[in-house]
């Protein structure tokens, strides 16, 4: 008889075993569900590159013929208006008023009145009594004088008009080409151009020589990761798993964040705070950012509070905590996650790319996006950048880099851990046309944990990354 017999699991283990293979089922089969249905979303990549056009075409005579053809192209007018026929051909999206009446007046400003006329016509059909009577002067403009700013903003109330359409329809009315210009509007377009052209190359360009160092440094054996690109000093520290066992770190994630918070909790709490926010249906925007970060607190709290109830058996936590978080001192973890940043941007932008190239455009953006990019009130792009840059960098990052991929790391190593936690934290965005640069995105977080034994340097990385990406869409949103 076995002197030592091997201990059998206890009836919780075995419990907490069964929910875990239970909830990874689940998960899979919700995140399966939810990455065919992204196909069906549409993209928001249109619109930003809808957006780019129309800034270029603002800006563009303001700036000197040199500069102008590198930011804004040759013909930026003839781009705006291909882009814009482009996107009104795909009959699965509802043609917006707005983006009809751009295309009208830019196909006359191309000599293509017969198209403009009936694309005039049928929007005669489609918009409310007081905005037919600017269709009907541009259909006859030699029967109108030369407008005045205050006459076109009068024609144009209730359009969703820009600065340039504005532009547009004093020209189509036979304004003179300066007259017609706000300079206020094309001097502000510059500098959006110049921030959403020039300050990703620069900082691509910079991103791509700290790869290829930190590149060489390892190659040649003399470095140890991303510190030492930023030479903080302080020396890395080793990575610590929390007290968890691999069904523990499952049910967490699949249990209690994809099960509970993404479909158990939304069930409940969407029809509650629709009803608490009625009261703001008058300002739809406000409305839906508060309703976004209400929703993601909710989204949180049951993942975090089992987190909690799984770690307090242990009792006291090591000085630096379960997840490392070692947020002192900041700013070498501040200058670890820039680096790590930077060094990440050129290989997703390059994805991106490659992606693009090959399967063009498969949709699926994330909806948040599209809300930053068509929000004009300042208290509900609050509550997004809040969601972006702060909840979802410390909500994702403790899932992730803090329990998942040091748990992983514990019995697989640490390459294998960065490499199945950048994949889950890929899926878990439920876009499969953002799969792979997201993918990518977790290899640099994870990369950057595994390194520096620091969660905030994961945390602030990808708040940073969030950052770039509110920042670029309130410059192209204007």
């Amino acid at each position: 008889m076995n002197a030592n017999p091997t201990p059998r699991p206890s009836r919780s283990q075995g419990w907490t075993t069964g929910l875990a293979l239970i909830s990874l089922v689940l998960s899979g089969l919700l995140w399966l569900s939810g990455l065919v249905d992204s196909l069906q979303r549409p993209s928001v990549g249109n619109d930003l590159e809808l957006r780019q056009q129309e800034l270029a075409a603002l800006a563009a005579p303001g700036l000197p013929p040199s500069l102008g053809r590198a930011l804004a192209g040759e013909h930026p007018l003839e781009d705006l208006r291909l882009g814009l026929e482009k996107q009104l051909a795909d009959r699965s999206l509802p043609p917006a008023p707005a983006k009809q009446l751009q295309l009208a007046l830019l196909q006359l400003q191309a000599g293509e009145p017969g198209k403009a006329s009936e694309r005039l016509q049928n929007l005669d059909q489609q918009v409310p009594p007081e905005q037919r009577r600017l269709l009907q002067l541009l259909r006859a403009p030699a029967a109108q004088g030369p407008p005045g700013a205050g006459q076109v903003d009068q024609l144009l109330e209730g359009w969703r008009d820009s600065p340039l359409t504005r532009q547009l329809v004093c020209q189509a009315l036979g304004g003179a080409g300066s007259s017609c210009v706000d300079v206020p509007a094309q001097q502000a377009a510059i500098w959006r151009l110049l921030g959403t052209t020039f300050a990703p190359v620069l900082l691509m360009v910079v991103g791509t020589a700290l790869l290829l160092r930190e590149l060489a440094r390892l190659w040649l054996g003399k470095g140890k990761g991303v510190g030492s690109v930023v030479g903080s000093g302080v020396g890395i520290t080793p990575l610590q798993a929390p007290p968890l066992s691999l069904a523990q770190a499952t049910l967490l994630i699949a249990g209690g964040f994809v099960v509970l918070g993404e479909l158990v909790l939304p069930l409940l709490l969407v029809p509650l705070l629709q009803g608490l926010l009625s009261p703001l249906a008058a300002e739809p925007a406000l409305q839906q950012g508060l309703l976004v970060i209400a929703l993601y607190l909710g989204l949180m709290a049951a993942p975090l509070l089992l987190l909690w109830s799984q770690l307090r058996p242990h009792g006291q936590p090591p000085a630096g905590g379960w997840l490392q978080w070692h947020w002192r001192p900041l700013g070498s973890a501040l200058r670890r996650a820039l680096a790590q940043l930077l060094m990440v941007l050129p290989l997703v932008a390059l994805v991106s790319w490659l992606l693009e190239r090959l399967v063009g455009d498969p949709g699926g953006s994330n909806p948040l996006l599209e809300l930053v990019l068509n929000s004009a009130n300042p208290l509900a792009l609050l509550c997004f950048a809040l969601t972006a840059m702060v909840l979802a960098p410390l909500f994702e990052e403790t899932l992730f880099r803090g329990v998942l991929l040091p748990v992983l790391a514990e019995r697989w190593g640490g390459f294998a851990a960065v490499l199945i936690s950048a994949l889950v934290f890929g899926i878990a965005h439920l876009s499969l046309g953002e799969l792979p640069p997201l993918f990518v995105l977790g290899l640099g977080l994870g990369w950057l944990r595994l390194q520096s034994g620091r969660l905030a340097a994961s945390v602030l990385m990808h708040g940073l990354w969030n950052g770039l990406t509110f920042a670029n869409l309130l410059l192209l949103a204007g």
